[in-house]
Formats: C-alpha cells, structure tokens, sequence
C-alpha cells in the first residue's frame, strides 16, 4: 500500500477556511494536516502577528512529528506585513524546524501572478485599512502596479472569524466589479476568505486569469511536491499543474 502524500498547513486560529481549500482540491493521495497560530478575531496590528508568528517554529516542529511531505504557512497578512524578506525568512525558519519544503501565502501569490505574466493588478480583500495599507506596500515592493485595492466592507467589519462566513456568491460579486479593464490579474487576497470556490466564475466574468491565497498556496505546495495530477473547477493556475512540471 502507498502512503498518502501528507501536507502540512499552519494557520491562524480563527481560520476555517485555508484547511478546508487544501482539503476540497486534494486527491485521495494526499492528505491535510493542520496546526493553529494564536489570533484573536479583532486582532488589528503588528503586534498580534508577530505573537502568532511567534508560534511559527513550534508548529513546524509538531507538523514534523505527522511525518509531513511539505508546509504551507495559511495566512497572507502574517507573510506581508513586515514586508519583502520576512516572507522568505519565514520558510527558512519552517524548513530548517521541519526538515522539509515549504511554502507561504504571499510569496506564492507573487509567484502566481508571476506565472501569468501579470504586472498591472486589480485586488479584492476582505481586510480593513491597516491590512490593506500593508498589502499595498508589500506588492508594489514586489514590482507590480496596483491598479486598485479595494475591501469588501461587510467582510472588514466582520473580524477575523467573520470572513470566513462570507459566501463564496458575495466574492464573485464584489471583485468581479472592482475588477479593472485593464488589469493583467485580479487578486483575491486573504486565506479566511472563500475566493478559491470563486475563481471559475471570476475568470469567465472577467475574462483574466484569477489568483486567490488559497488557490496559490496550493498551487505553490504541490510544485514543491512535484504533484501533477489534473486539477479542475477551480481556475486556470492549479489547472497548469498538469502541464508544467516543478
């Protein structure tokens, strides 16, 4: 019998959501493994990221003990909000914790949207201002020019919790009308959202390719794994995996 591939997703612990995504678009071959970070739902501020990032090492080492094939840290916020070089210092510490490959939130999303050639952005959040702002800085550091940024006001105001109750209908709606014409890609930024059930629909809308957190985690996770197998129904990123190789 051949053991499952075993993924292993750190998040923070109001998300119900990032879990799930991995969990809806993996095969019976690979298996989800999760361990929470400490946030509270009105967390709003440097402090409270780095206290739950603070748990970071800890929780690579007990993913470690599951015998994990590879990590993915679940929070785009907690991976930007320092700014460029605190992502990439964040999967050096899992790796050497764990002893295996890992990935983070946003530098997959740079990665994505990379892949598509996308330097001219729309993004979607679920955040309010201070993650917003950040965000903002973070990818125009990374070199793309952010058309528009823009929050869903319900999901802002819902907390942290909260976001992860919006139905995936409220995404397709909101960014699908703060998409821009003339934007290369749309970004559906935040792991507690449910923007990957949105992609299919987003693209056809739009008519662009359409990058969420979750979608580029995954994405992002299986080229570390050398995972090809076809993935359907939730955009054109993941379905690539099919045809390029890590």
């Amino acid at each position: 019998m051949t053991n499952r591939i075993r993924i292993g997703v750190m998040v923070p612990s109001t998300n119900t959501t990032c879990e799930a995504d991995f969990q809806l678009v993996a095969s019976k071959n690979v298996s989800i493994h999760g361990s929470r970070l400490w946030l509270t739902n009105d967390s709003g501020g440097d402090t409270d990221f780095d206290r739950m990032n603070s748990e970071i090492e800890s929780a690579a080492q007990y993913l470690a003990t599951a015998n994990v094939d590879a990590i993915s840290y679940g929070c785009t916020t907690g991976s930007f909000y320092k700014g460029p070089g605190w992502d990439e210092e964040m999967m050096k510490m899992i790796e050497k914790a764990s002893g295996v490959p890992a990935a983070a939130t946003s530098p997959s999303v740079v990665q994505a949207l990379r892949f598509f050639g996308a330097k001219r952005i729309s993004v979607a959040t679920p955040y309010p201002d201070y993650n917003n702002q950040k965000l903002l800085s973070y990818l125009e550091a990374m070199g793309f020019e952010v058309l528009n940024l823009e929050g869903e006001p319900v999901a802002a105001a819902s907390g942290n919790q909260g976001i992860n109750n919006q139905d995936p209908e409220s995404v397709v709606e909101f960014a699908a009308k703060i998409c821009r014409d003339d934007a290369d890609a749309l970004l559906c930024s935040c792991t507690a959202w449910r923007s990957l059930e949105a992609i299919d629909q987003l693209e056809q809308l739009t008519g662009k390719p359409v990058v969420s957190s979750n979608q580029a985690s995954i994405w992002a996770t299986y080229k570390n794994l050398n995972i090809t197998e076809t993935v359907t129904g939730f955009g054109s990123l993941l379905e690539s995996l099919s045809t390029v190789t890590a």
